[in-house]
């Protein structure tokens, strides 16, 4: 493997889960892999779970790790071509991404949706730049429209817990006091569509996500009726995409509460974390025996250390 932008660059995703479940058994197999390597990781946004299960996985295959925050520690980079820099951008991507390539054997990024241009977040400016200009592997560690480490995660979180031959998984809508990107949601519809289930997407009207990614899937606009016979109920919220960027509805009536998790199948309750407790969902649904946001979190490091290990054994 190459890089790693979106699920699709893993060969297969089945095979995925099982090696990072494998690593998980026995996380220390492959110490000396990345002897003598460095992966630089390069933060636009904030992170608790990305960086530190990134910066672990890294650890567990011997590579070092060089870490930025460019909110605070770096130039302000510009991405437009041709253009003459005399605003506050000192440092143009074309350089940024030559050094950095000089410094680090593969370089991990994270850059959010600005929620302000549909046209401008969907051209994945600071992913696709850092791809066009650095001559090492990049990998996604969340961007404008995807999160795939975190959707492998998931992807293995469901396999540990699954007790049926094919489940019904739910993702649904929930509340948020502020608008979130499609990132998460998009990610897991992909992941979703590539293991044996049946996946509904729960939302109120107005908040369908890109329908190229949706596609065929099926949208249900009552949640109580989604979560009827549920195995999984994954929790999550996503500003409006037909009015990018806005919040359209910002009631309680969509948080995940007991009362809605008795109408499942005794389903698991999952979310990528970090959670706004009592506005997505209850303290009793998140502190159940059913909730698996902790192991979810646990599993980052697996994702990612496979994710760095394929890119290792490619050379």
């Amino acid at each position: 493997m190459e890089q790693f932008l979106t699920l699709n660059d893993l060969p297969s995703l089945s095979e995925a889960i099982y090696e990072a479940i494998e690593l998980k058994r026995n996380p220390f197999a492959f110490k000396s892999l990345g002897n003598r390597k460095n992966l630089g990781m390069l933060f636009f946004n904030p992170s608790l779970r990305t960086r530190l299960s990134s910066q672990k996985a890294a650890q567990l295959l011997g590579l070092k790790t060089m870490v930025m925050n460019f909110s605070n520690e770096a130039w302000a980079l510009e991405f437009e071509d041709g253009i003459q820099m005399s605003g506050l951008r000192s440092e143009h991507i074309k350089e940024a991404a030559s050094v950095v390539s000089q410094y680090c054997d593969m370089v991990a990024i994270r850059a959010f949706a600005s929620l302000n241009s549909k046209e401008n977040d969907e051209k994945e400016i600071v992913l696709k730049s850092f791809k066009k200009y650095a001559s090492i592997p990049v990998i996604n560690m969340e961007s404008a429209t995807s999160h795939p480490l975190q959707a492998l995660a998931d992807a293995i979180t469901i396999k540990e817990n699954n007790k049926v031959k094919r489940p019904k998984i739910v993702l649904t809508w929930a509340p948020h006091p502020k608008a979130l990107p499609h990132a998460v949601g998009n990610s897991f519809v992909r992941m979703a569509n590539k293991i044996d289930c049946d996946f509904i997407i729960a939302q109120p009207k107005g908040y369908e996500l890109n329908p190229l990614i949706v596609g065929d899937n099926t949208i249900v606009y009552n949640q109580e009726q989604a979560l009827e016979g549920a195995d999984f109920v994954y929790a999550k919220n996503w500003c409006s995409y037909s009015d990018y960027g806005k919040i359209l509805k910002t009631d309680d009536t969509w948080m995940i509460t007991a009362k809605k998790m008795k109408l499942t199948n005794n389903a698991k309750f999952m979310h990528c974390l970090p959670i706004r407790r009592n506005i997505v969902a209850s303290d009793e649904v998140l502190d159940s025996n059913n909730s698996l946001i902790i192991e979810q979190a646990n599993n980052r490091t697996y994702s990612a250390q496979l994710v760095l290990k394929k890119i290792l054994e490619n050379g």
